[in-house]
């Protein structure tokens, strides 16, 4: 019985650290994200600026 209990413990272990393996690329995925898409709208809002300075002229 103490071998089967042993099992069991050695594969709840193995089971947290490939948890936290997930959950440390998934936090390294969002943070990668967050930063593409603060750099995007960055870009979008100075295109959108410069198509309006564009129509300004425009007038």
């Amino acid at each position: 019985m103490g071998l089967e209990k042993e099992s069991k413990a050695q594969v709840s272990i193995e089971l947290i650290i490939v948890l936290a393996a997930v959950v440390a690329i998934v936090l390294v995925l969002v943070s990668q994200l967050q930063k593409t898409s603060a750099s995007g709208a960055k870009k979008i809002d100075e295109k959108t600026k410069d198509i309006f300075a564009k129509i300004d002229e425009i007038d």
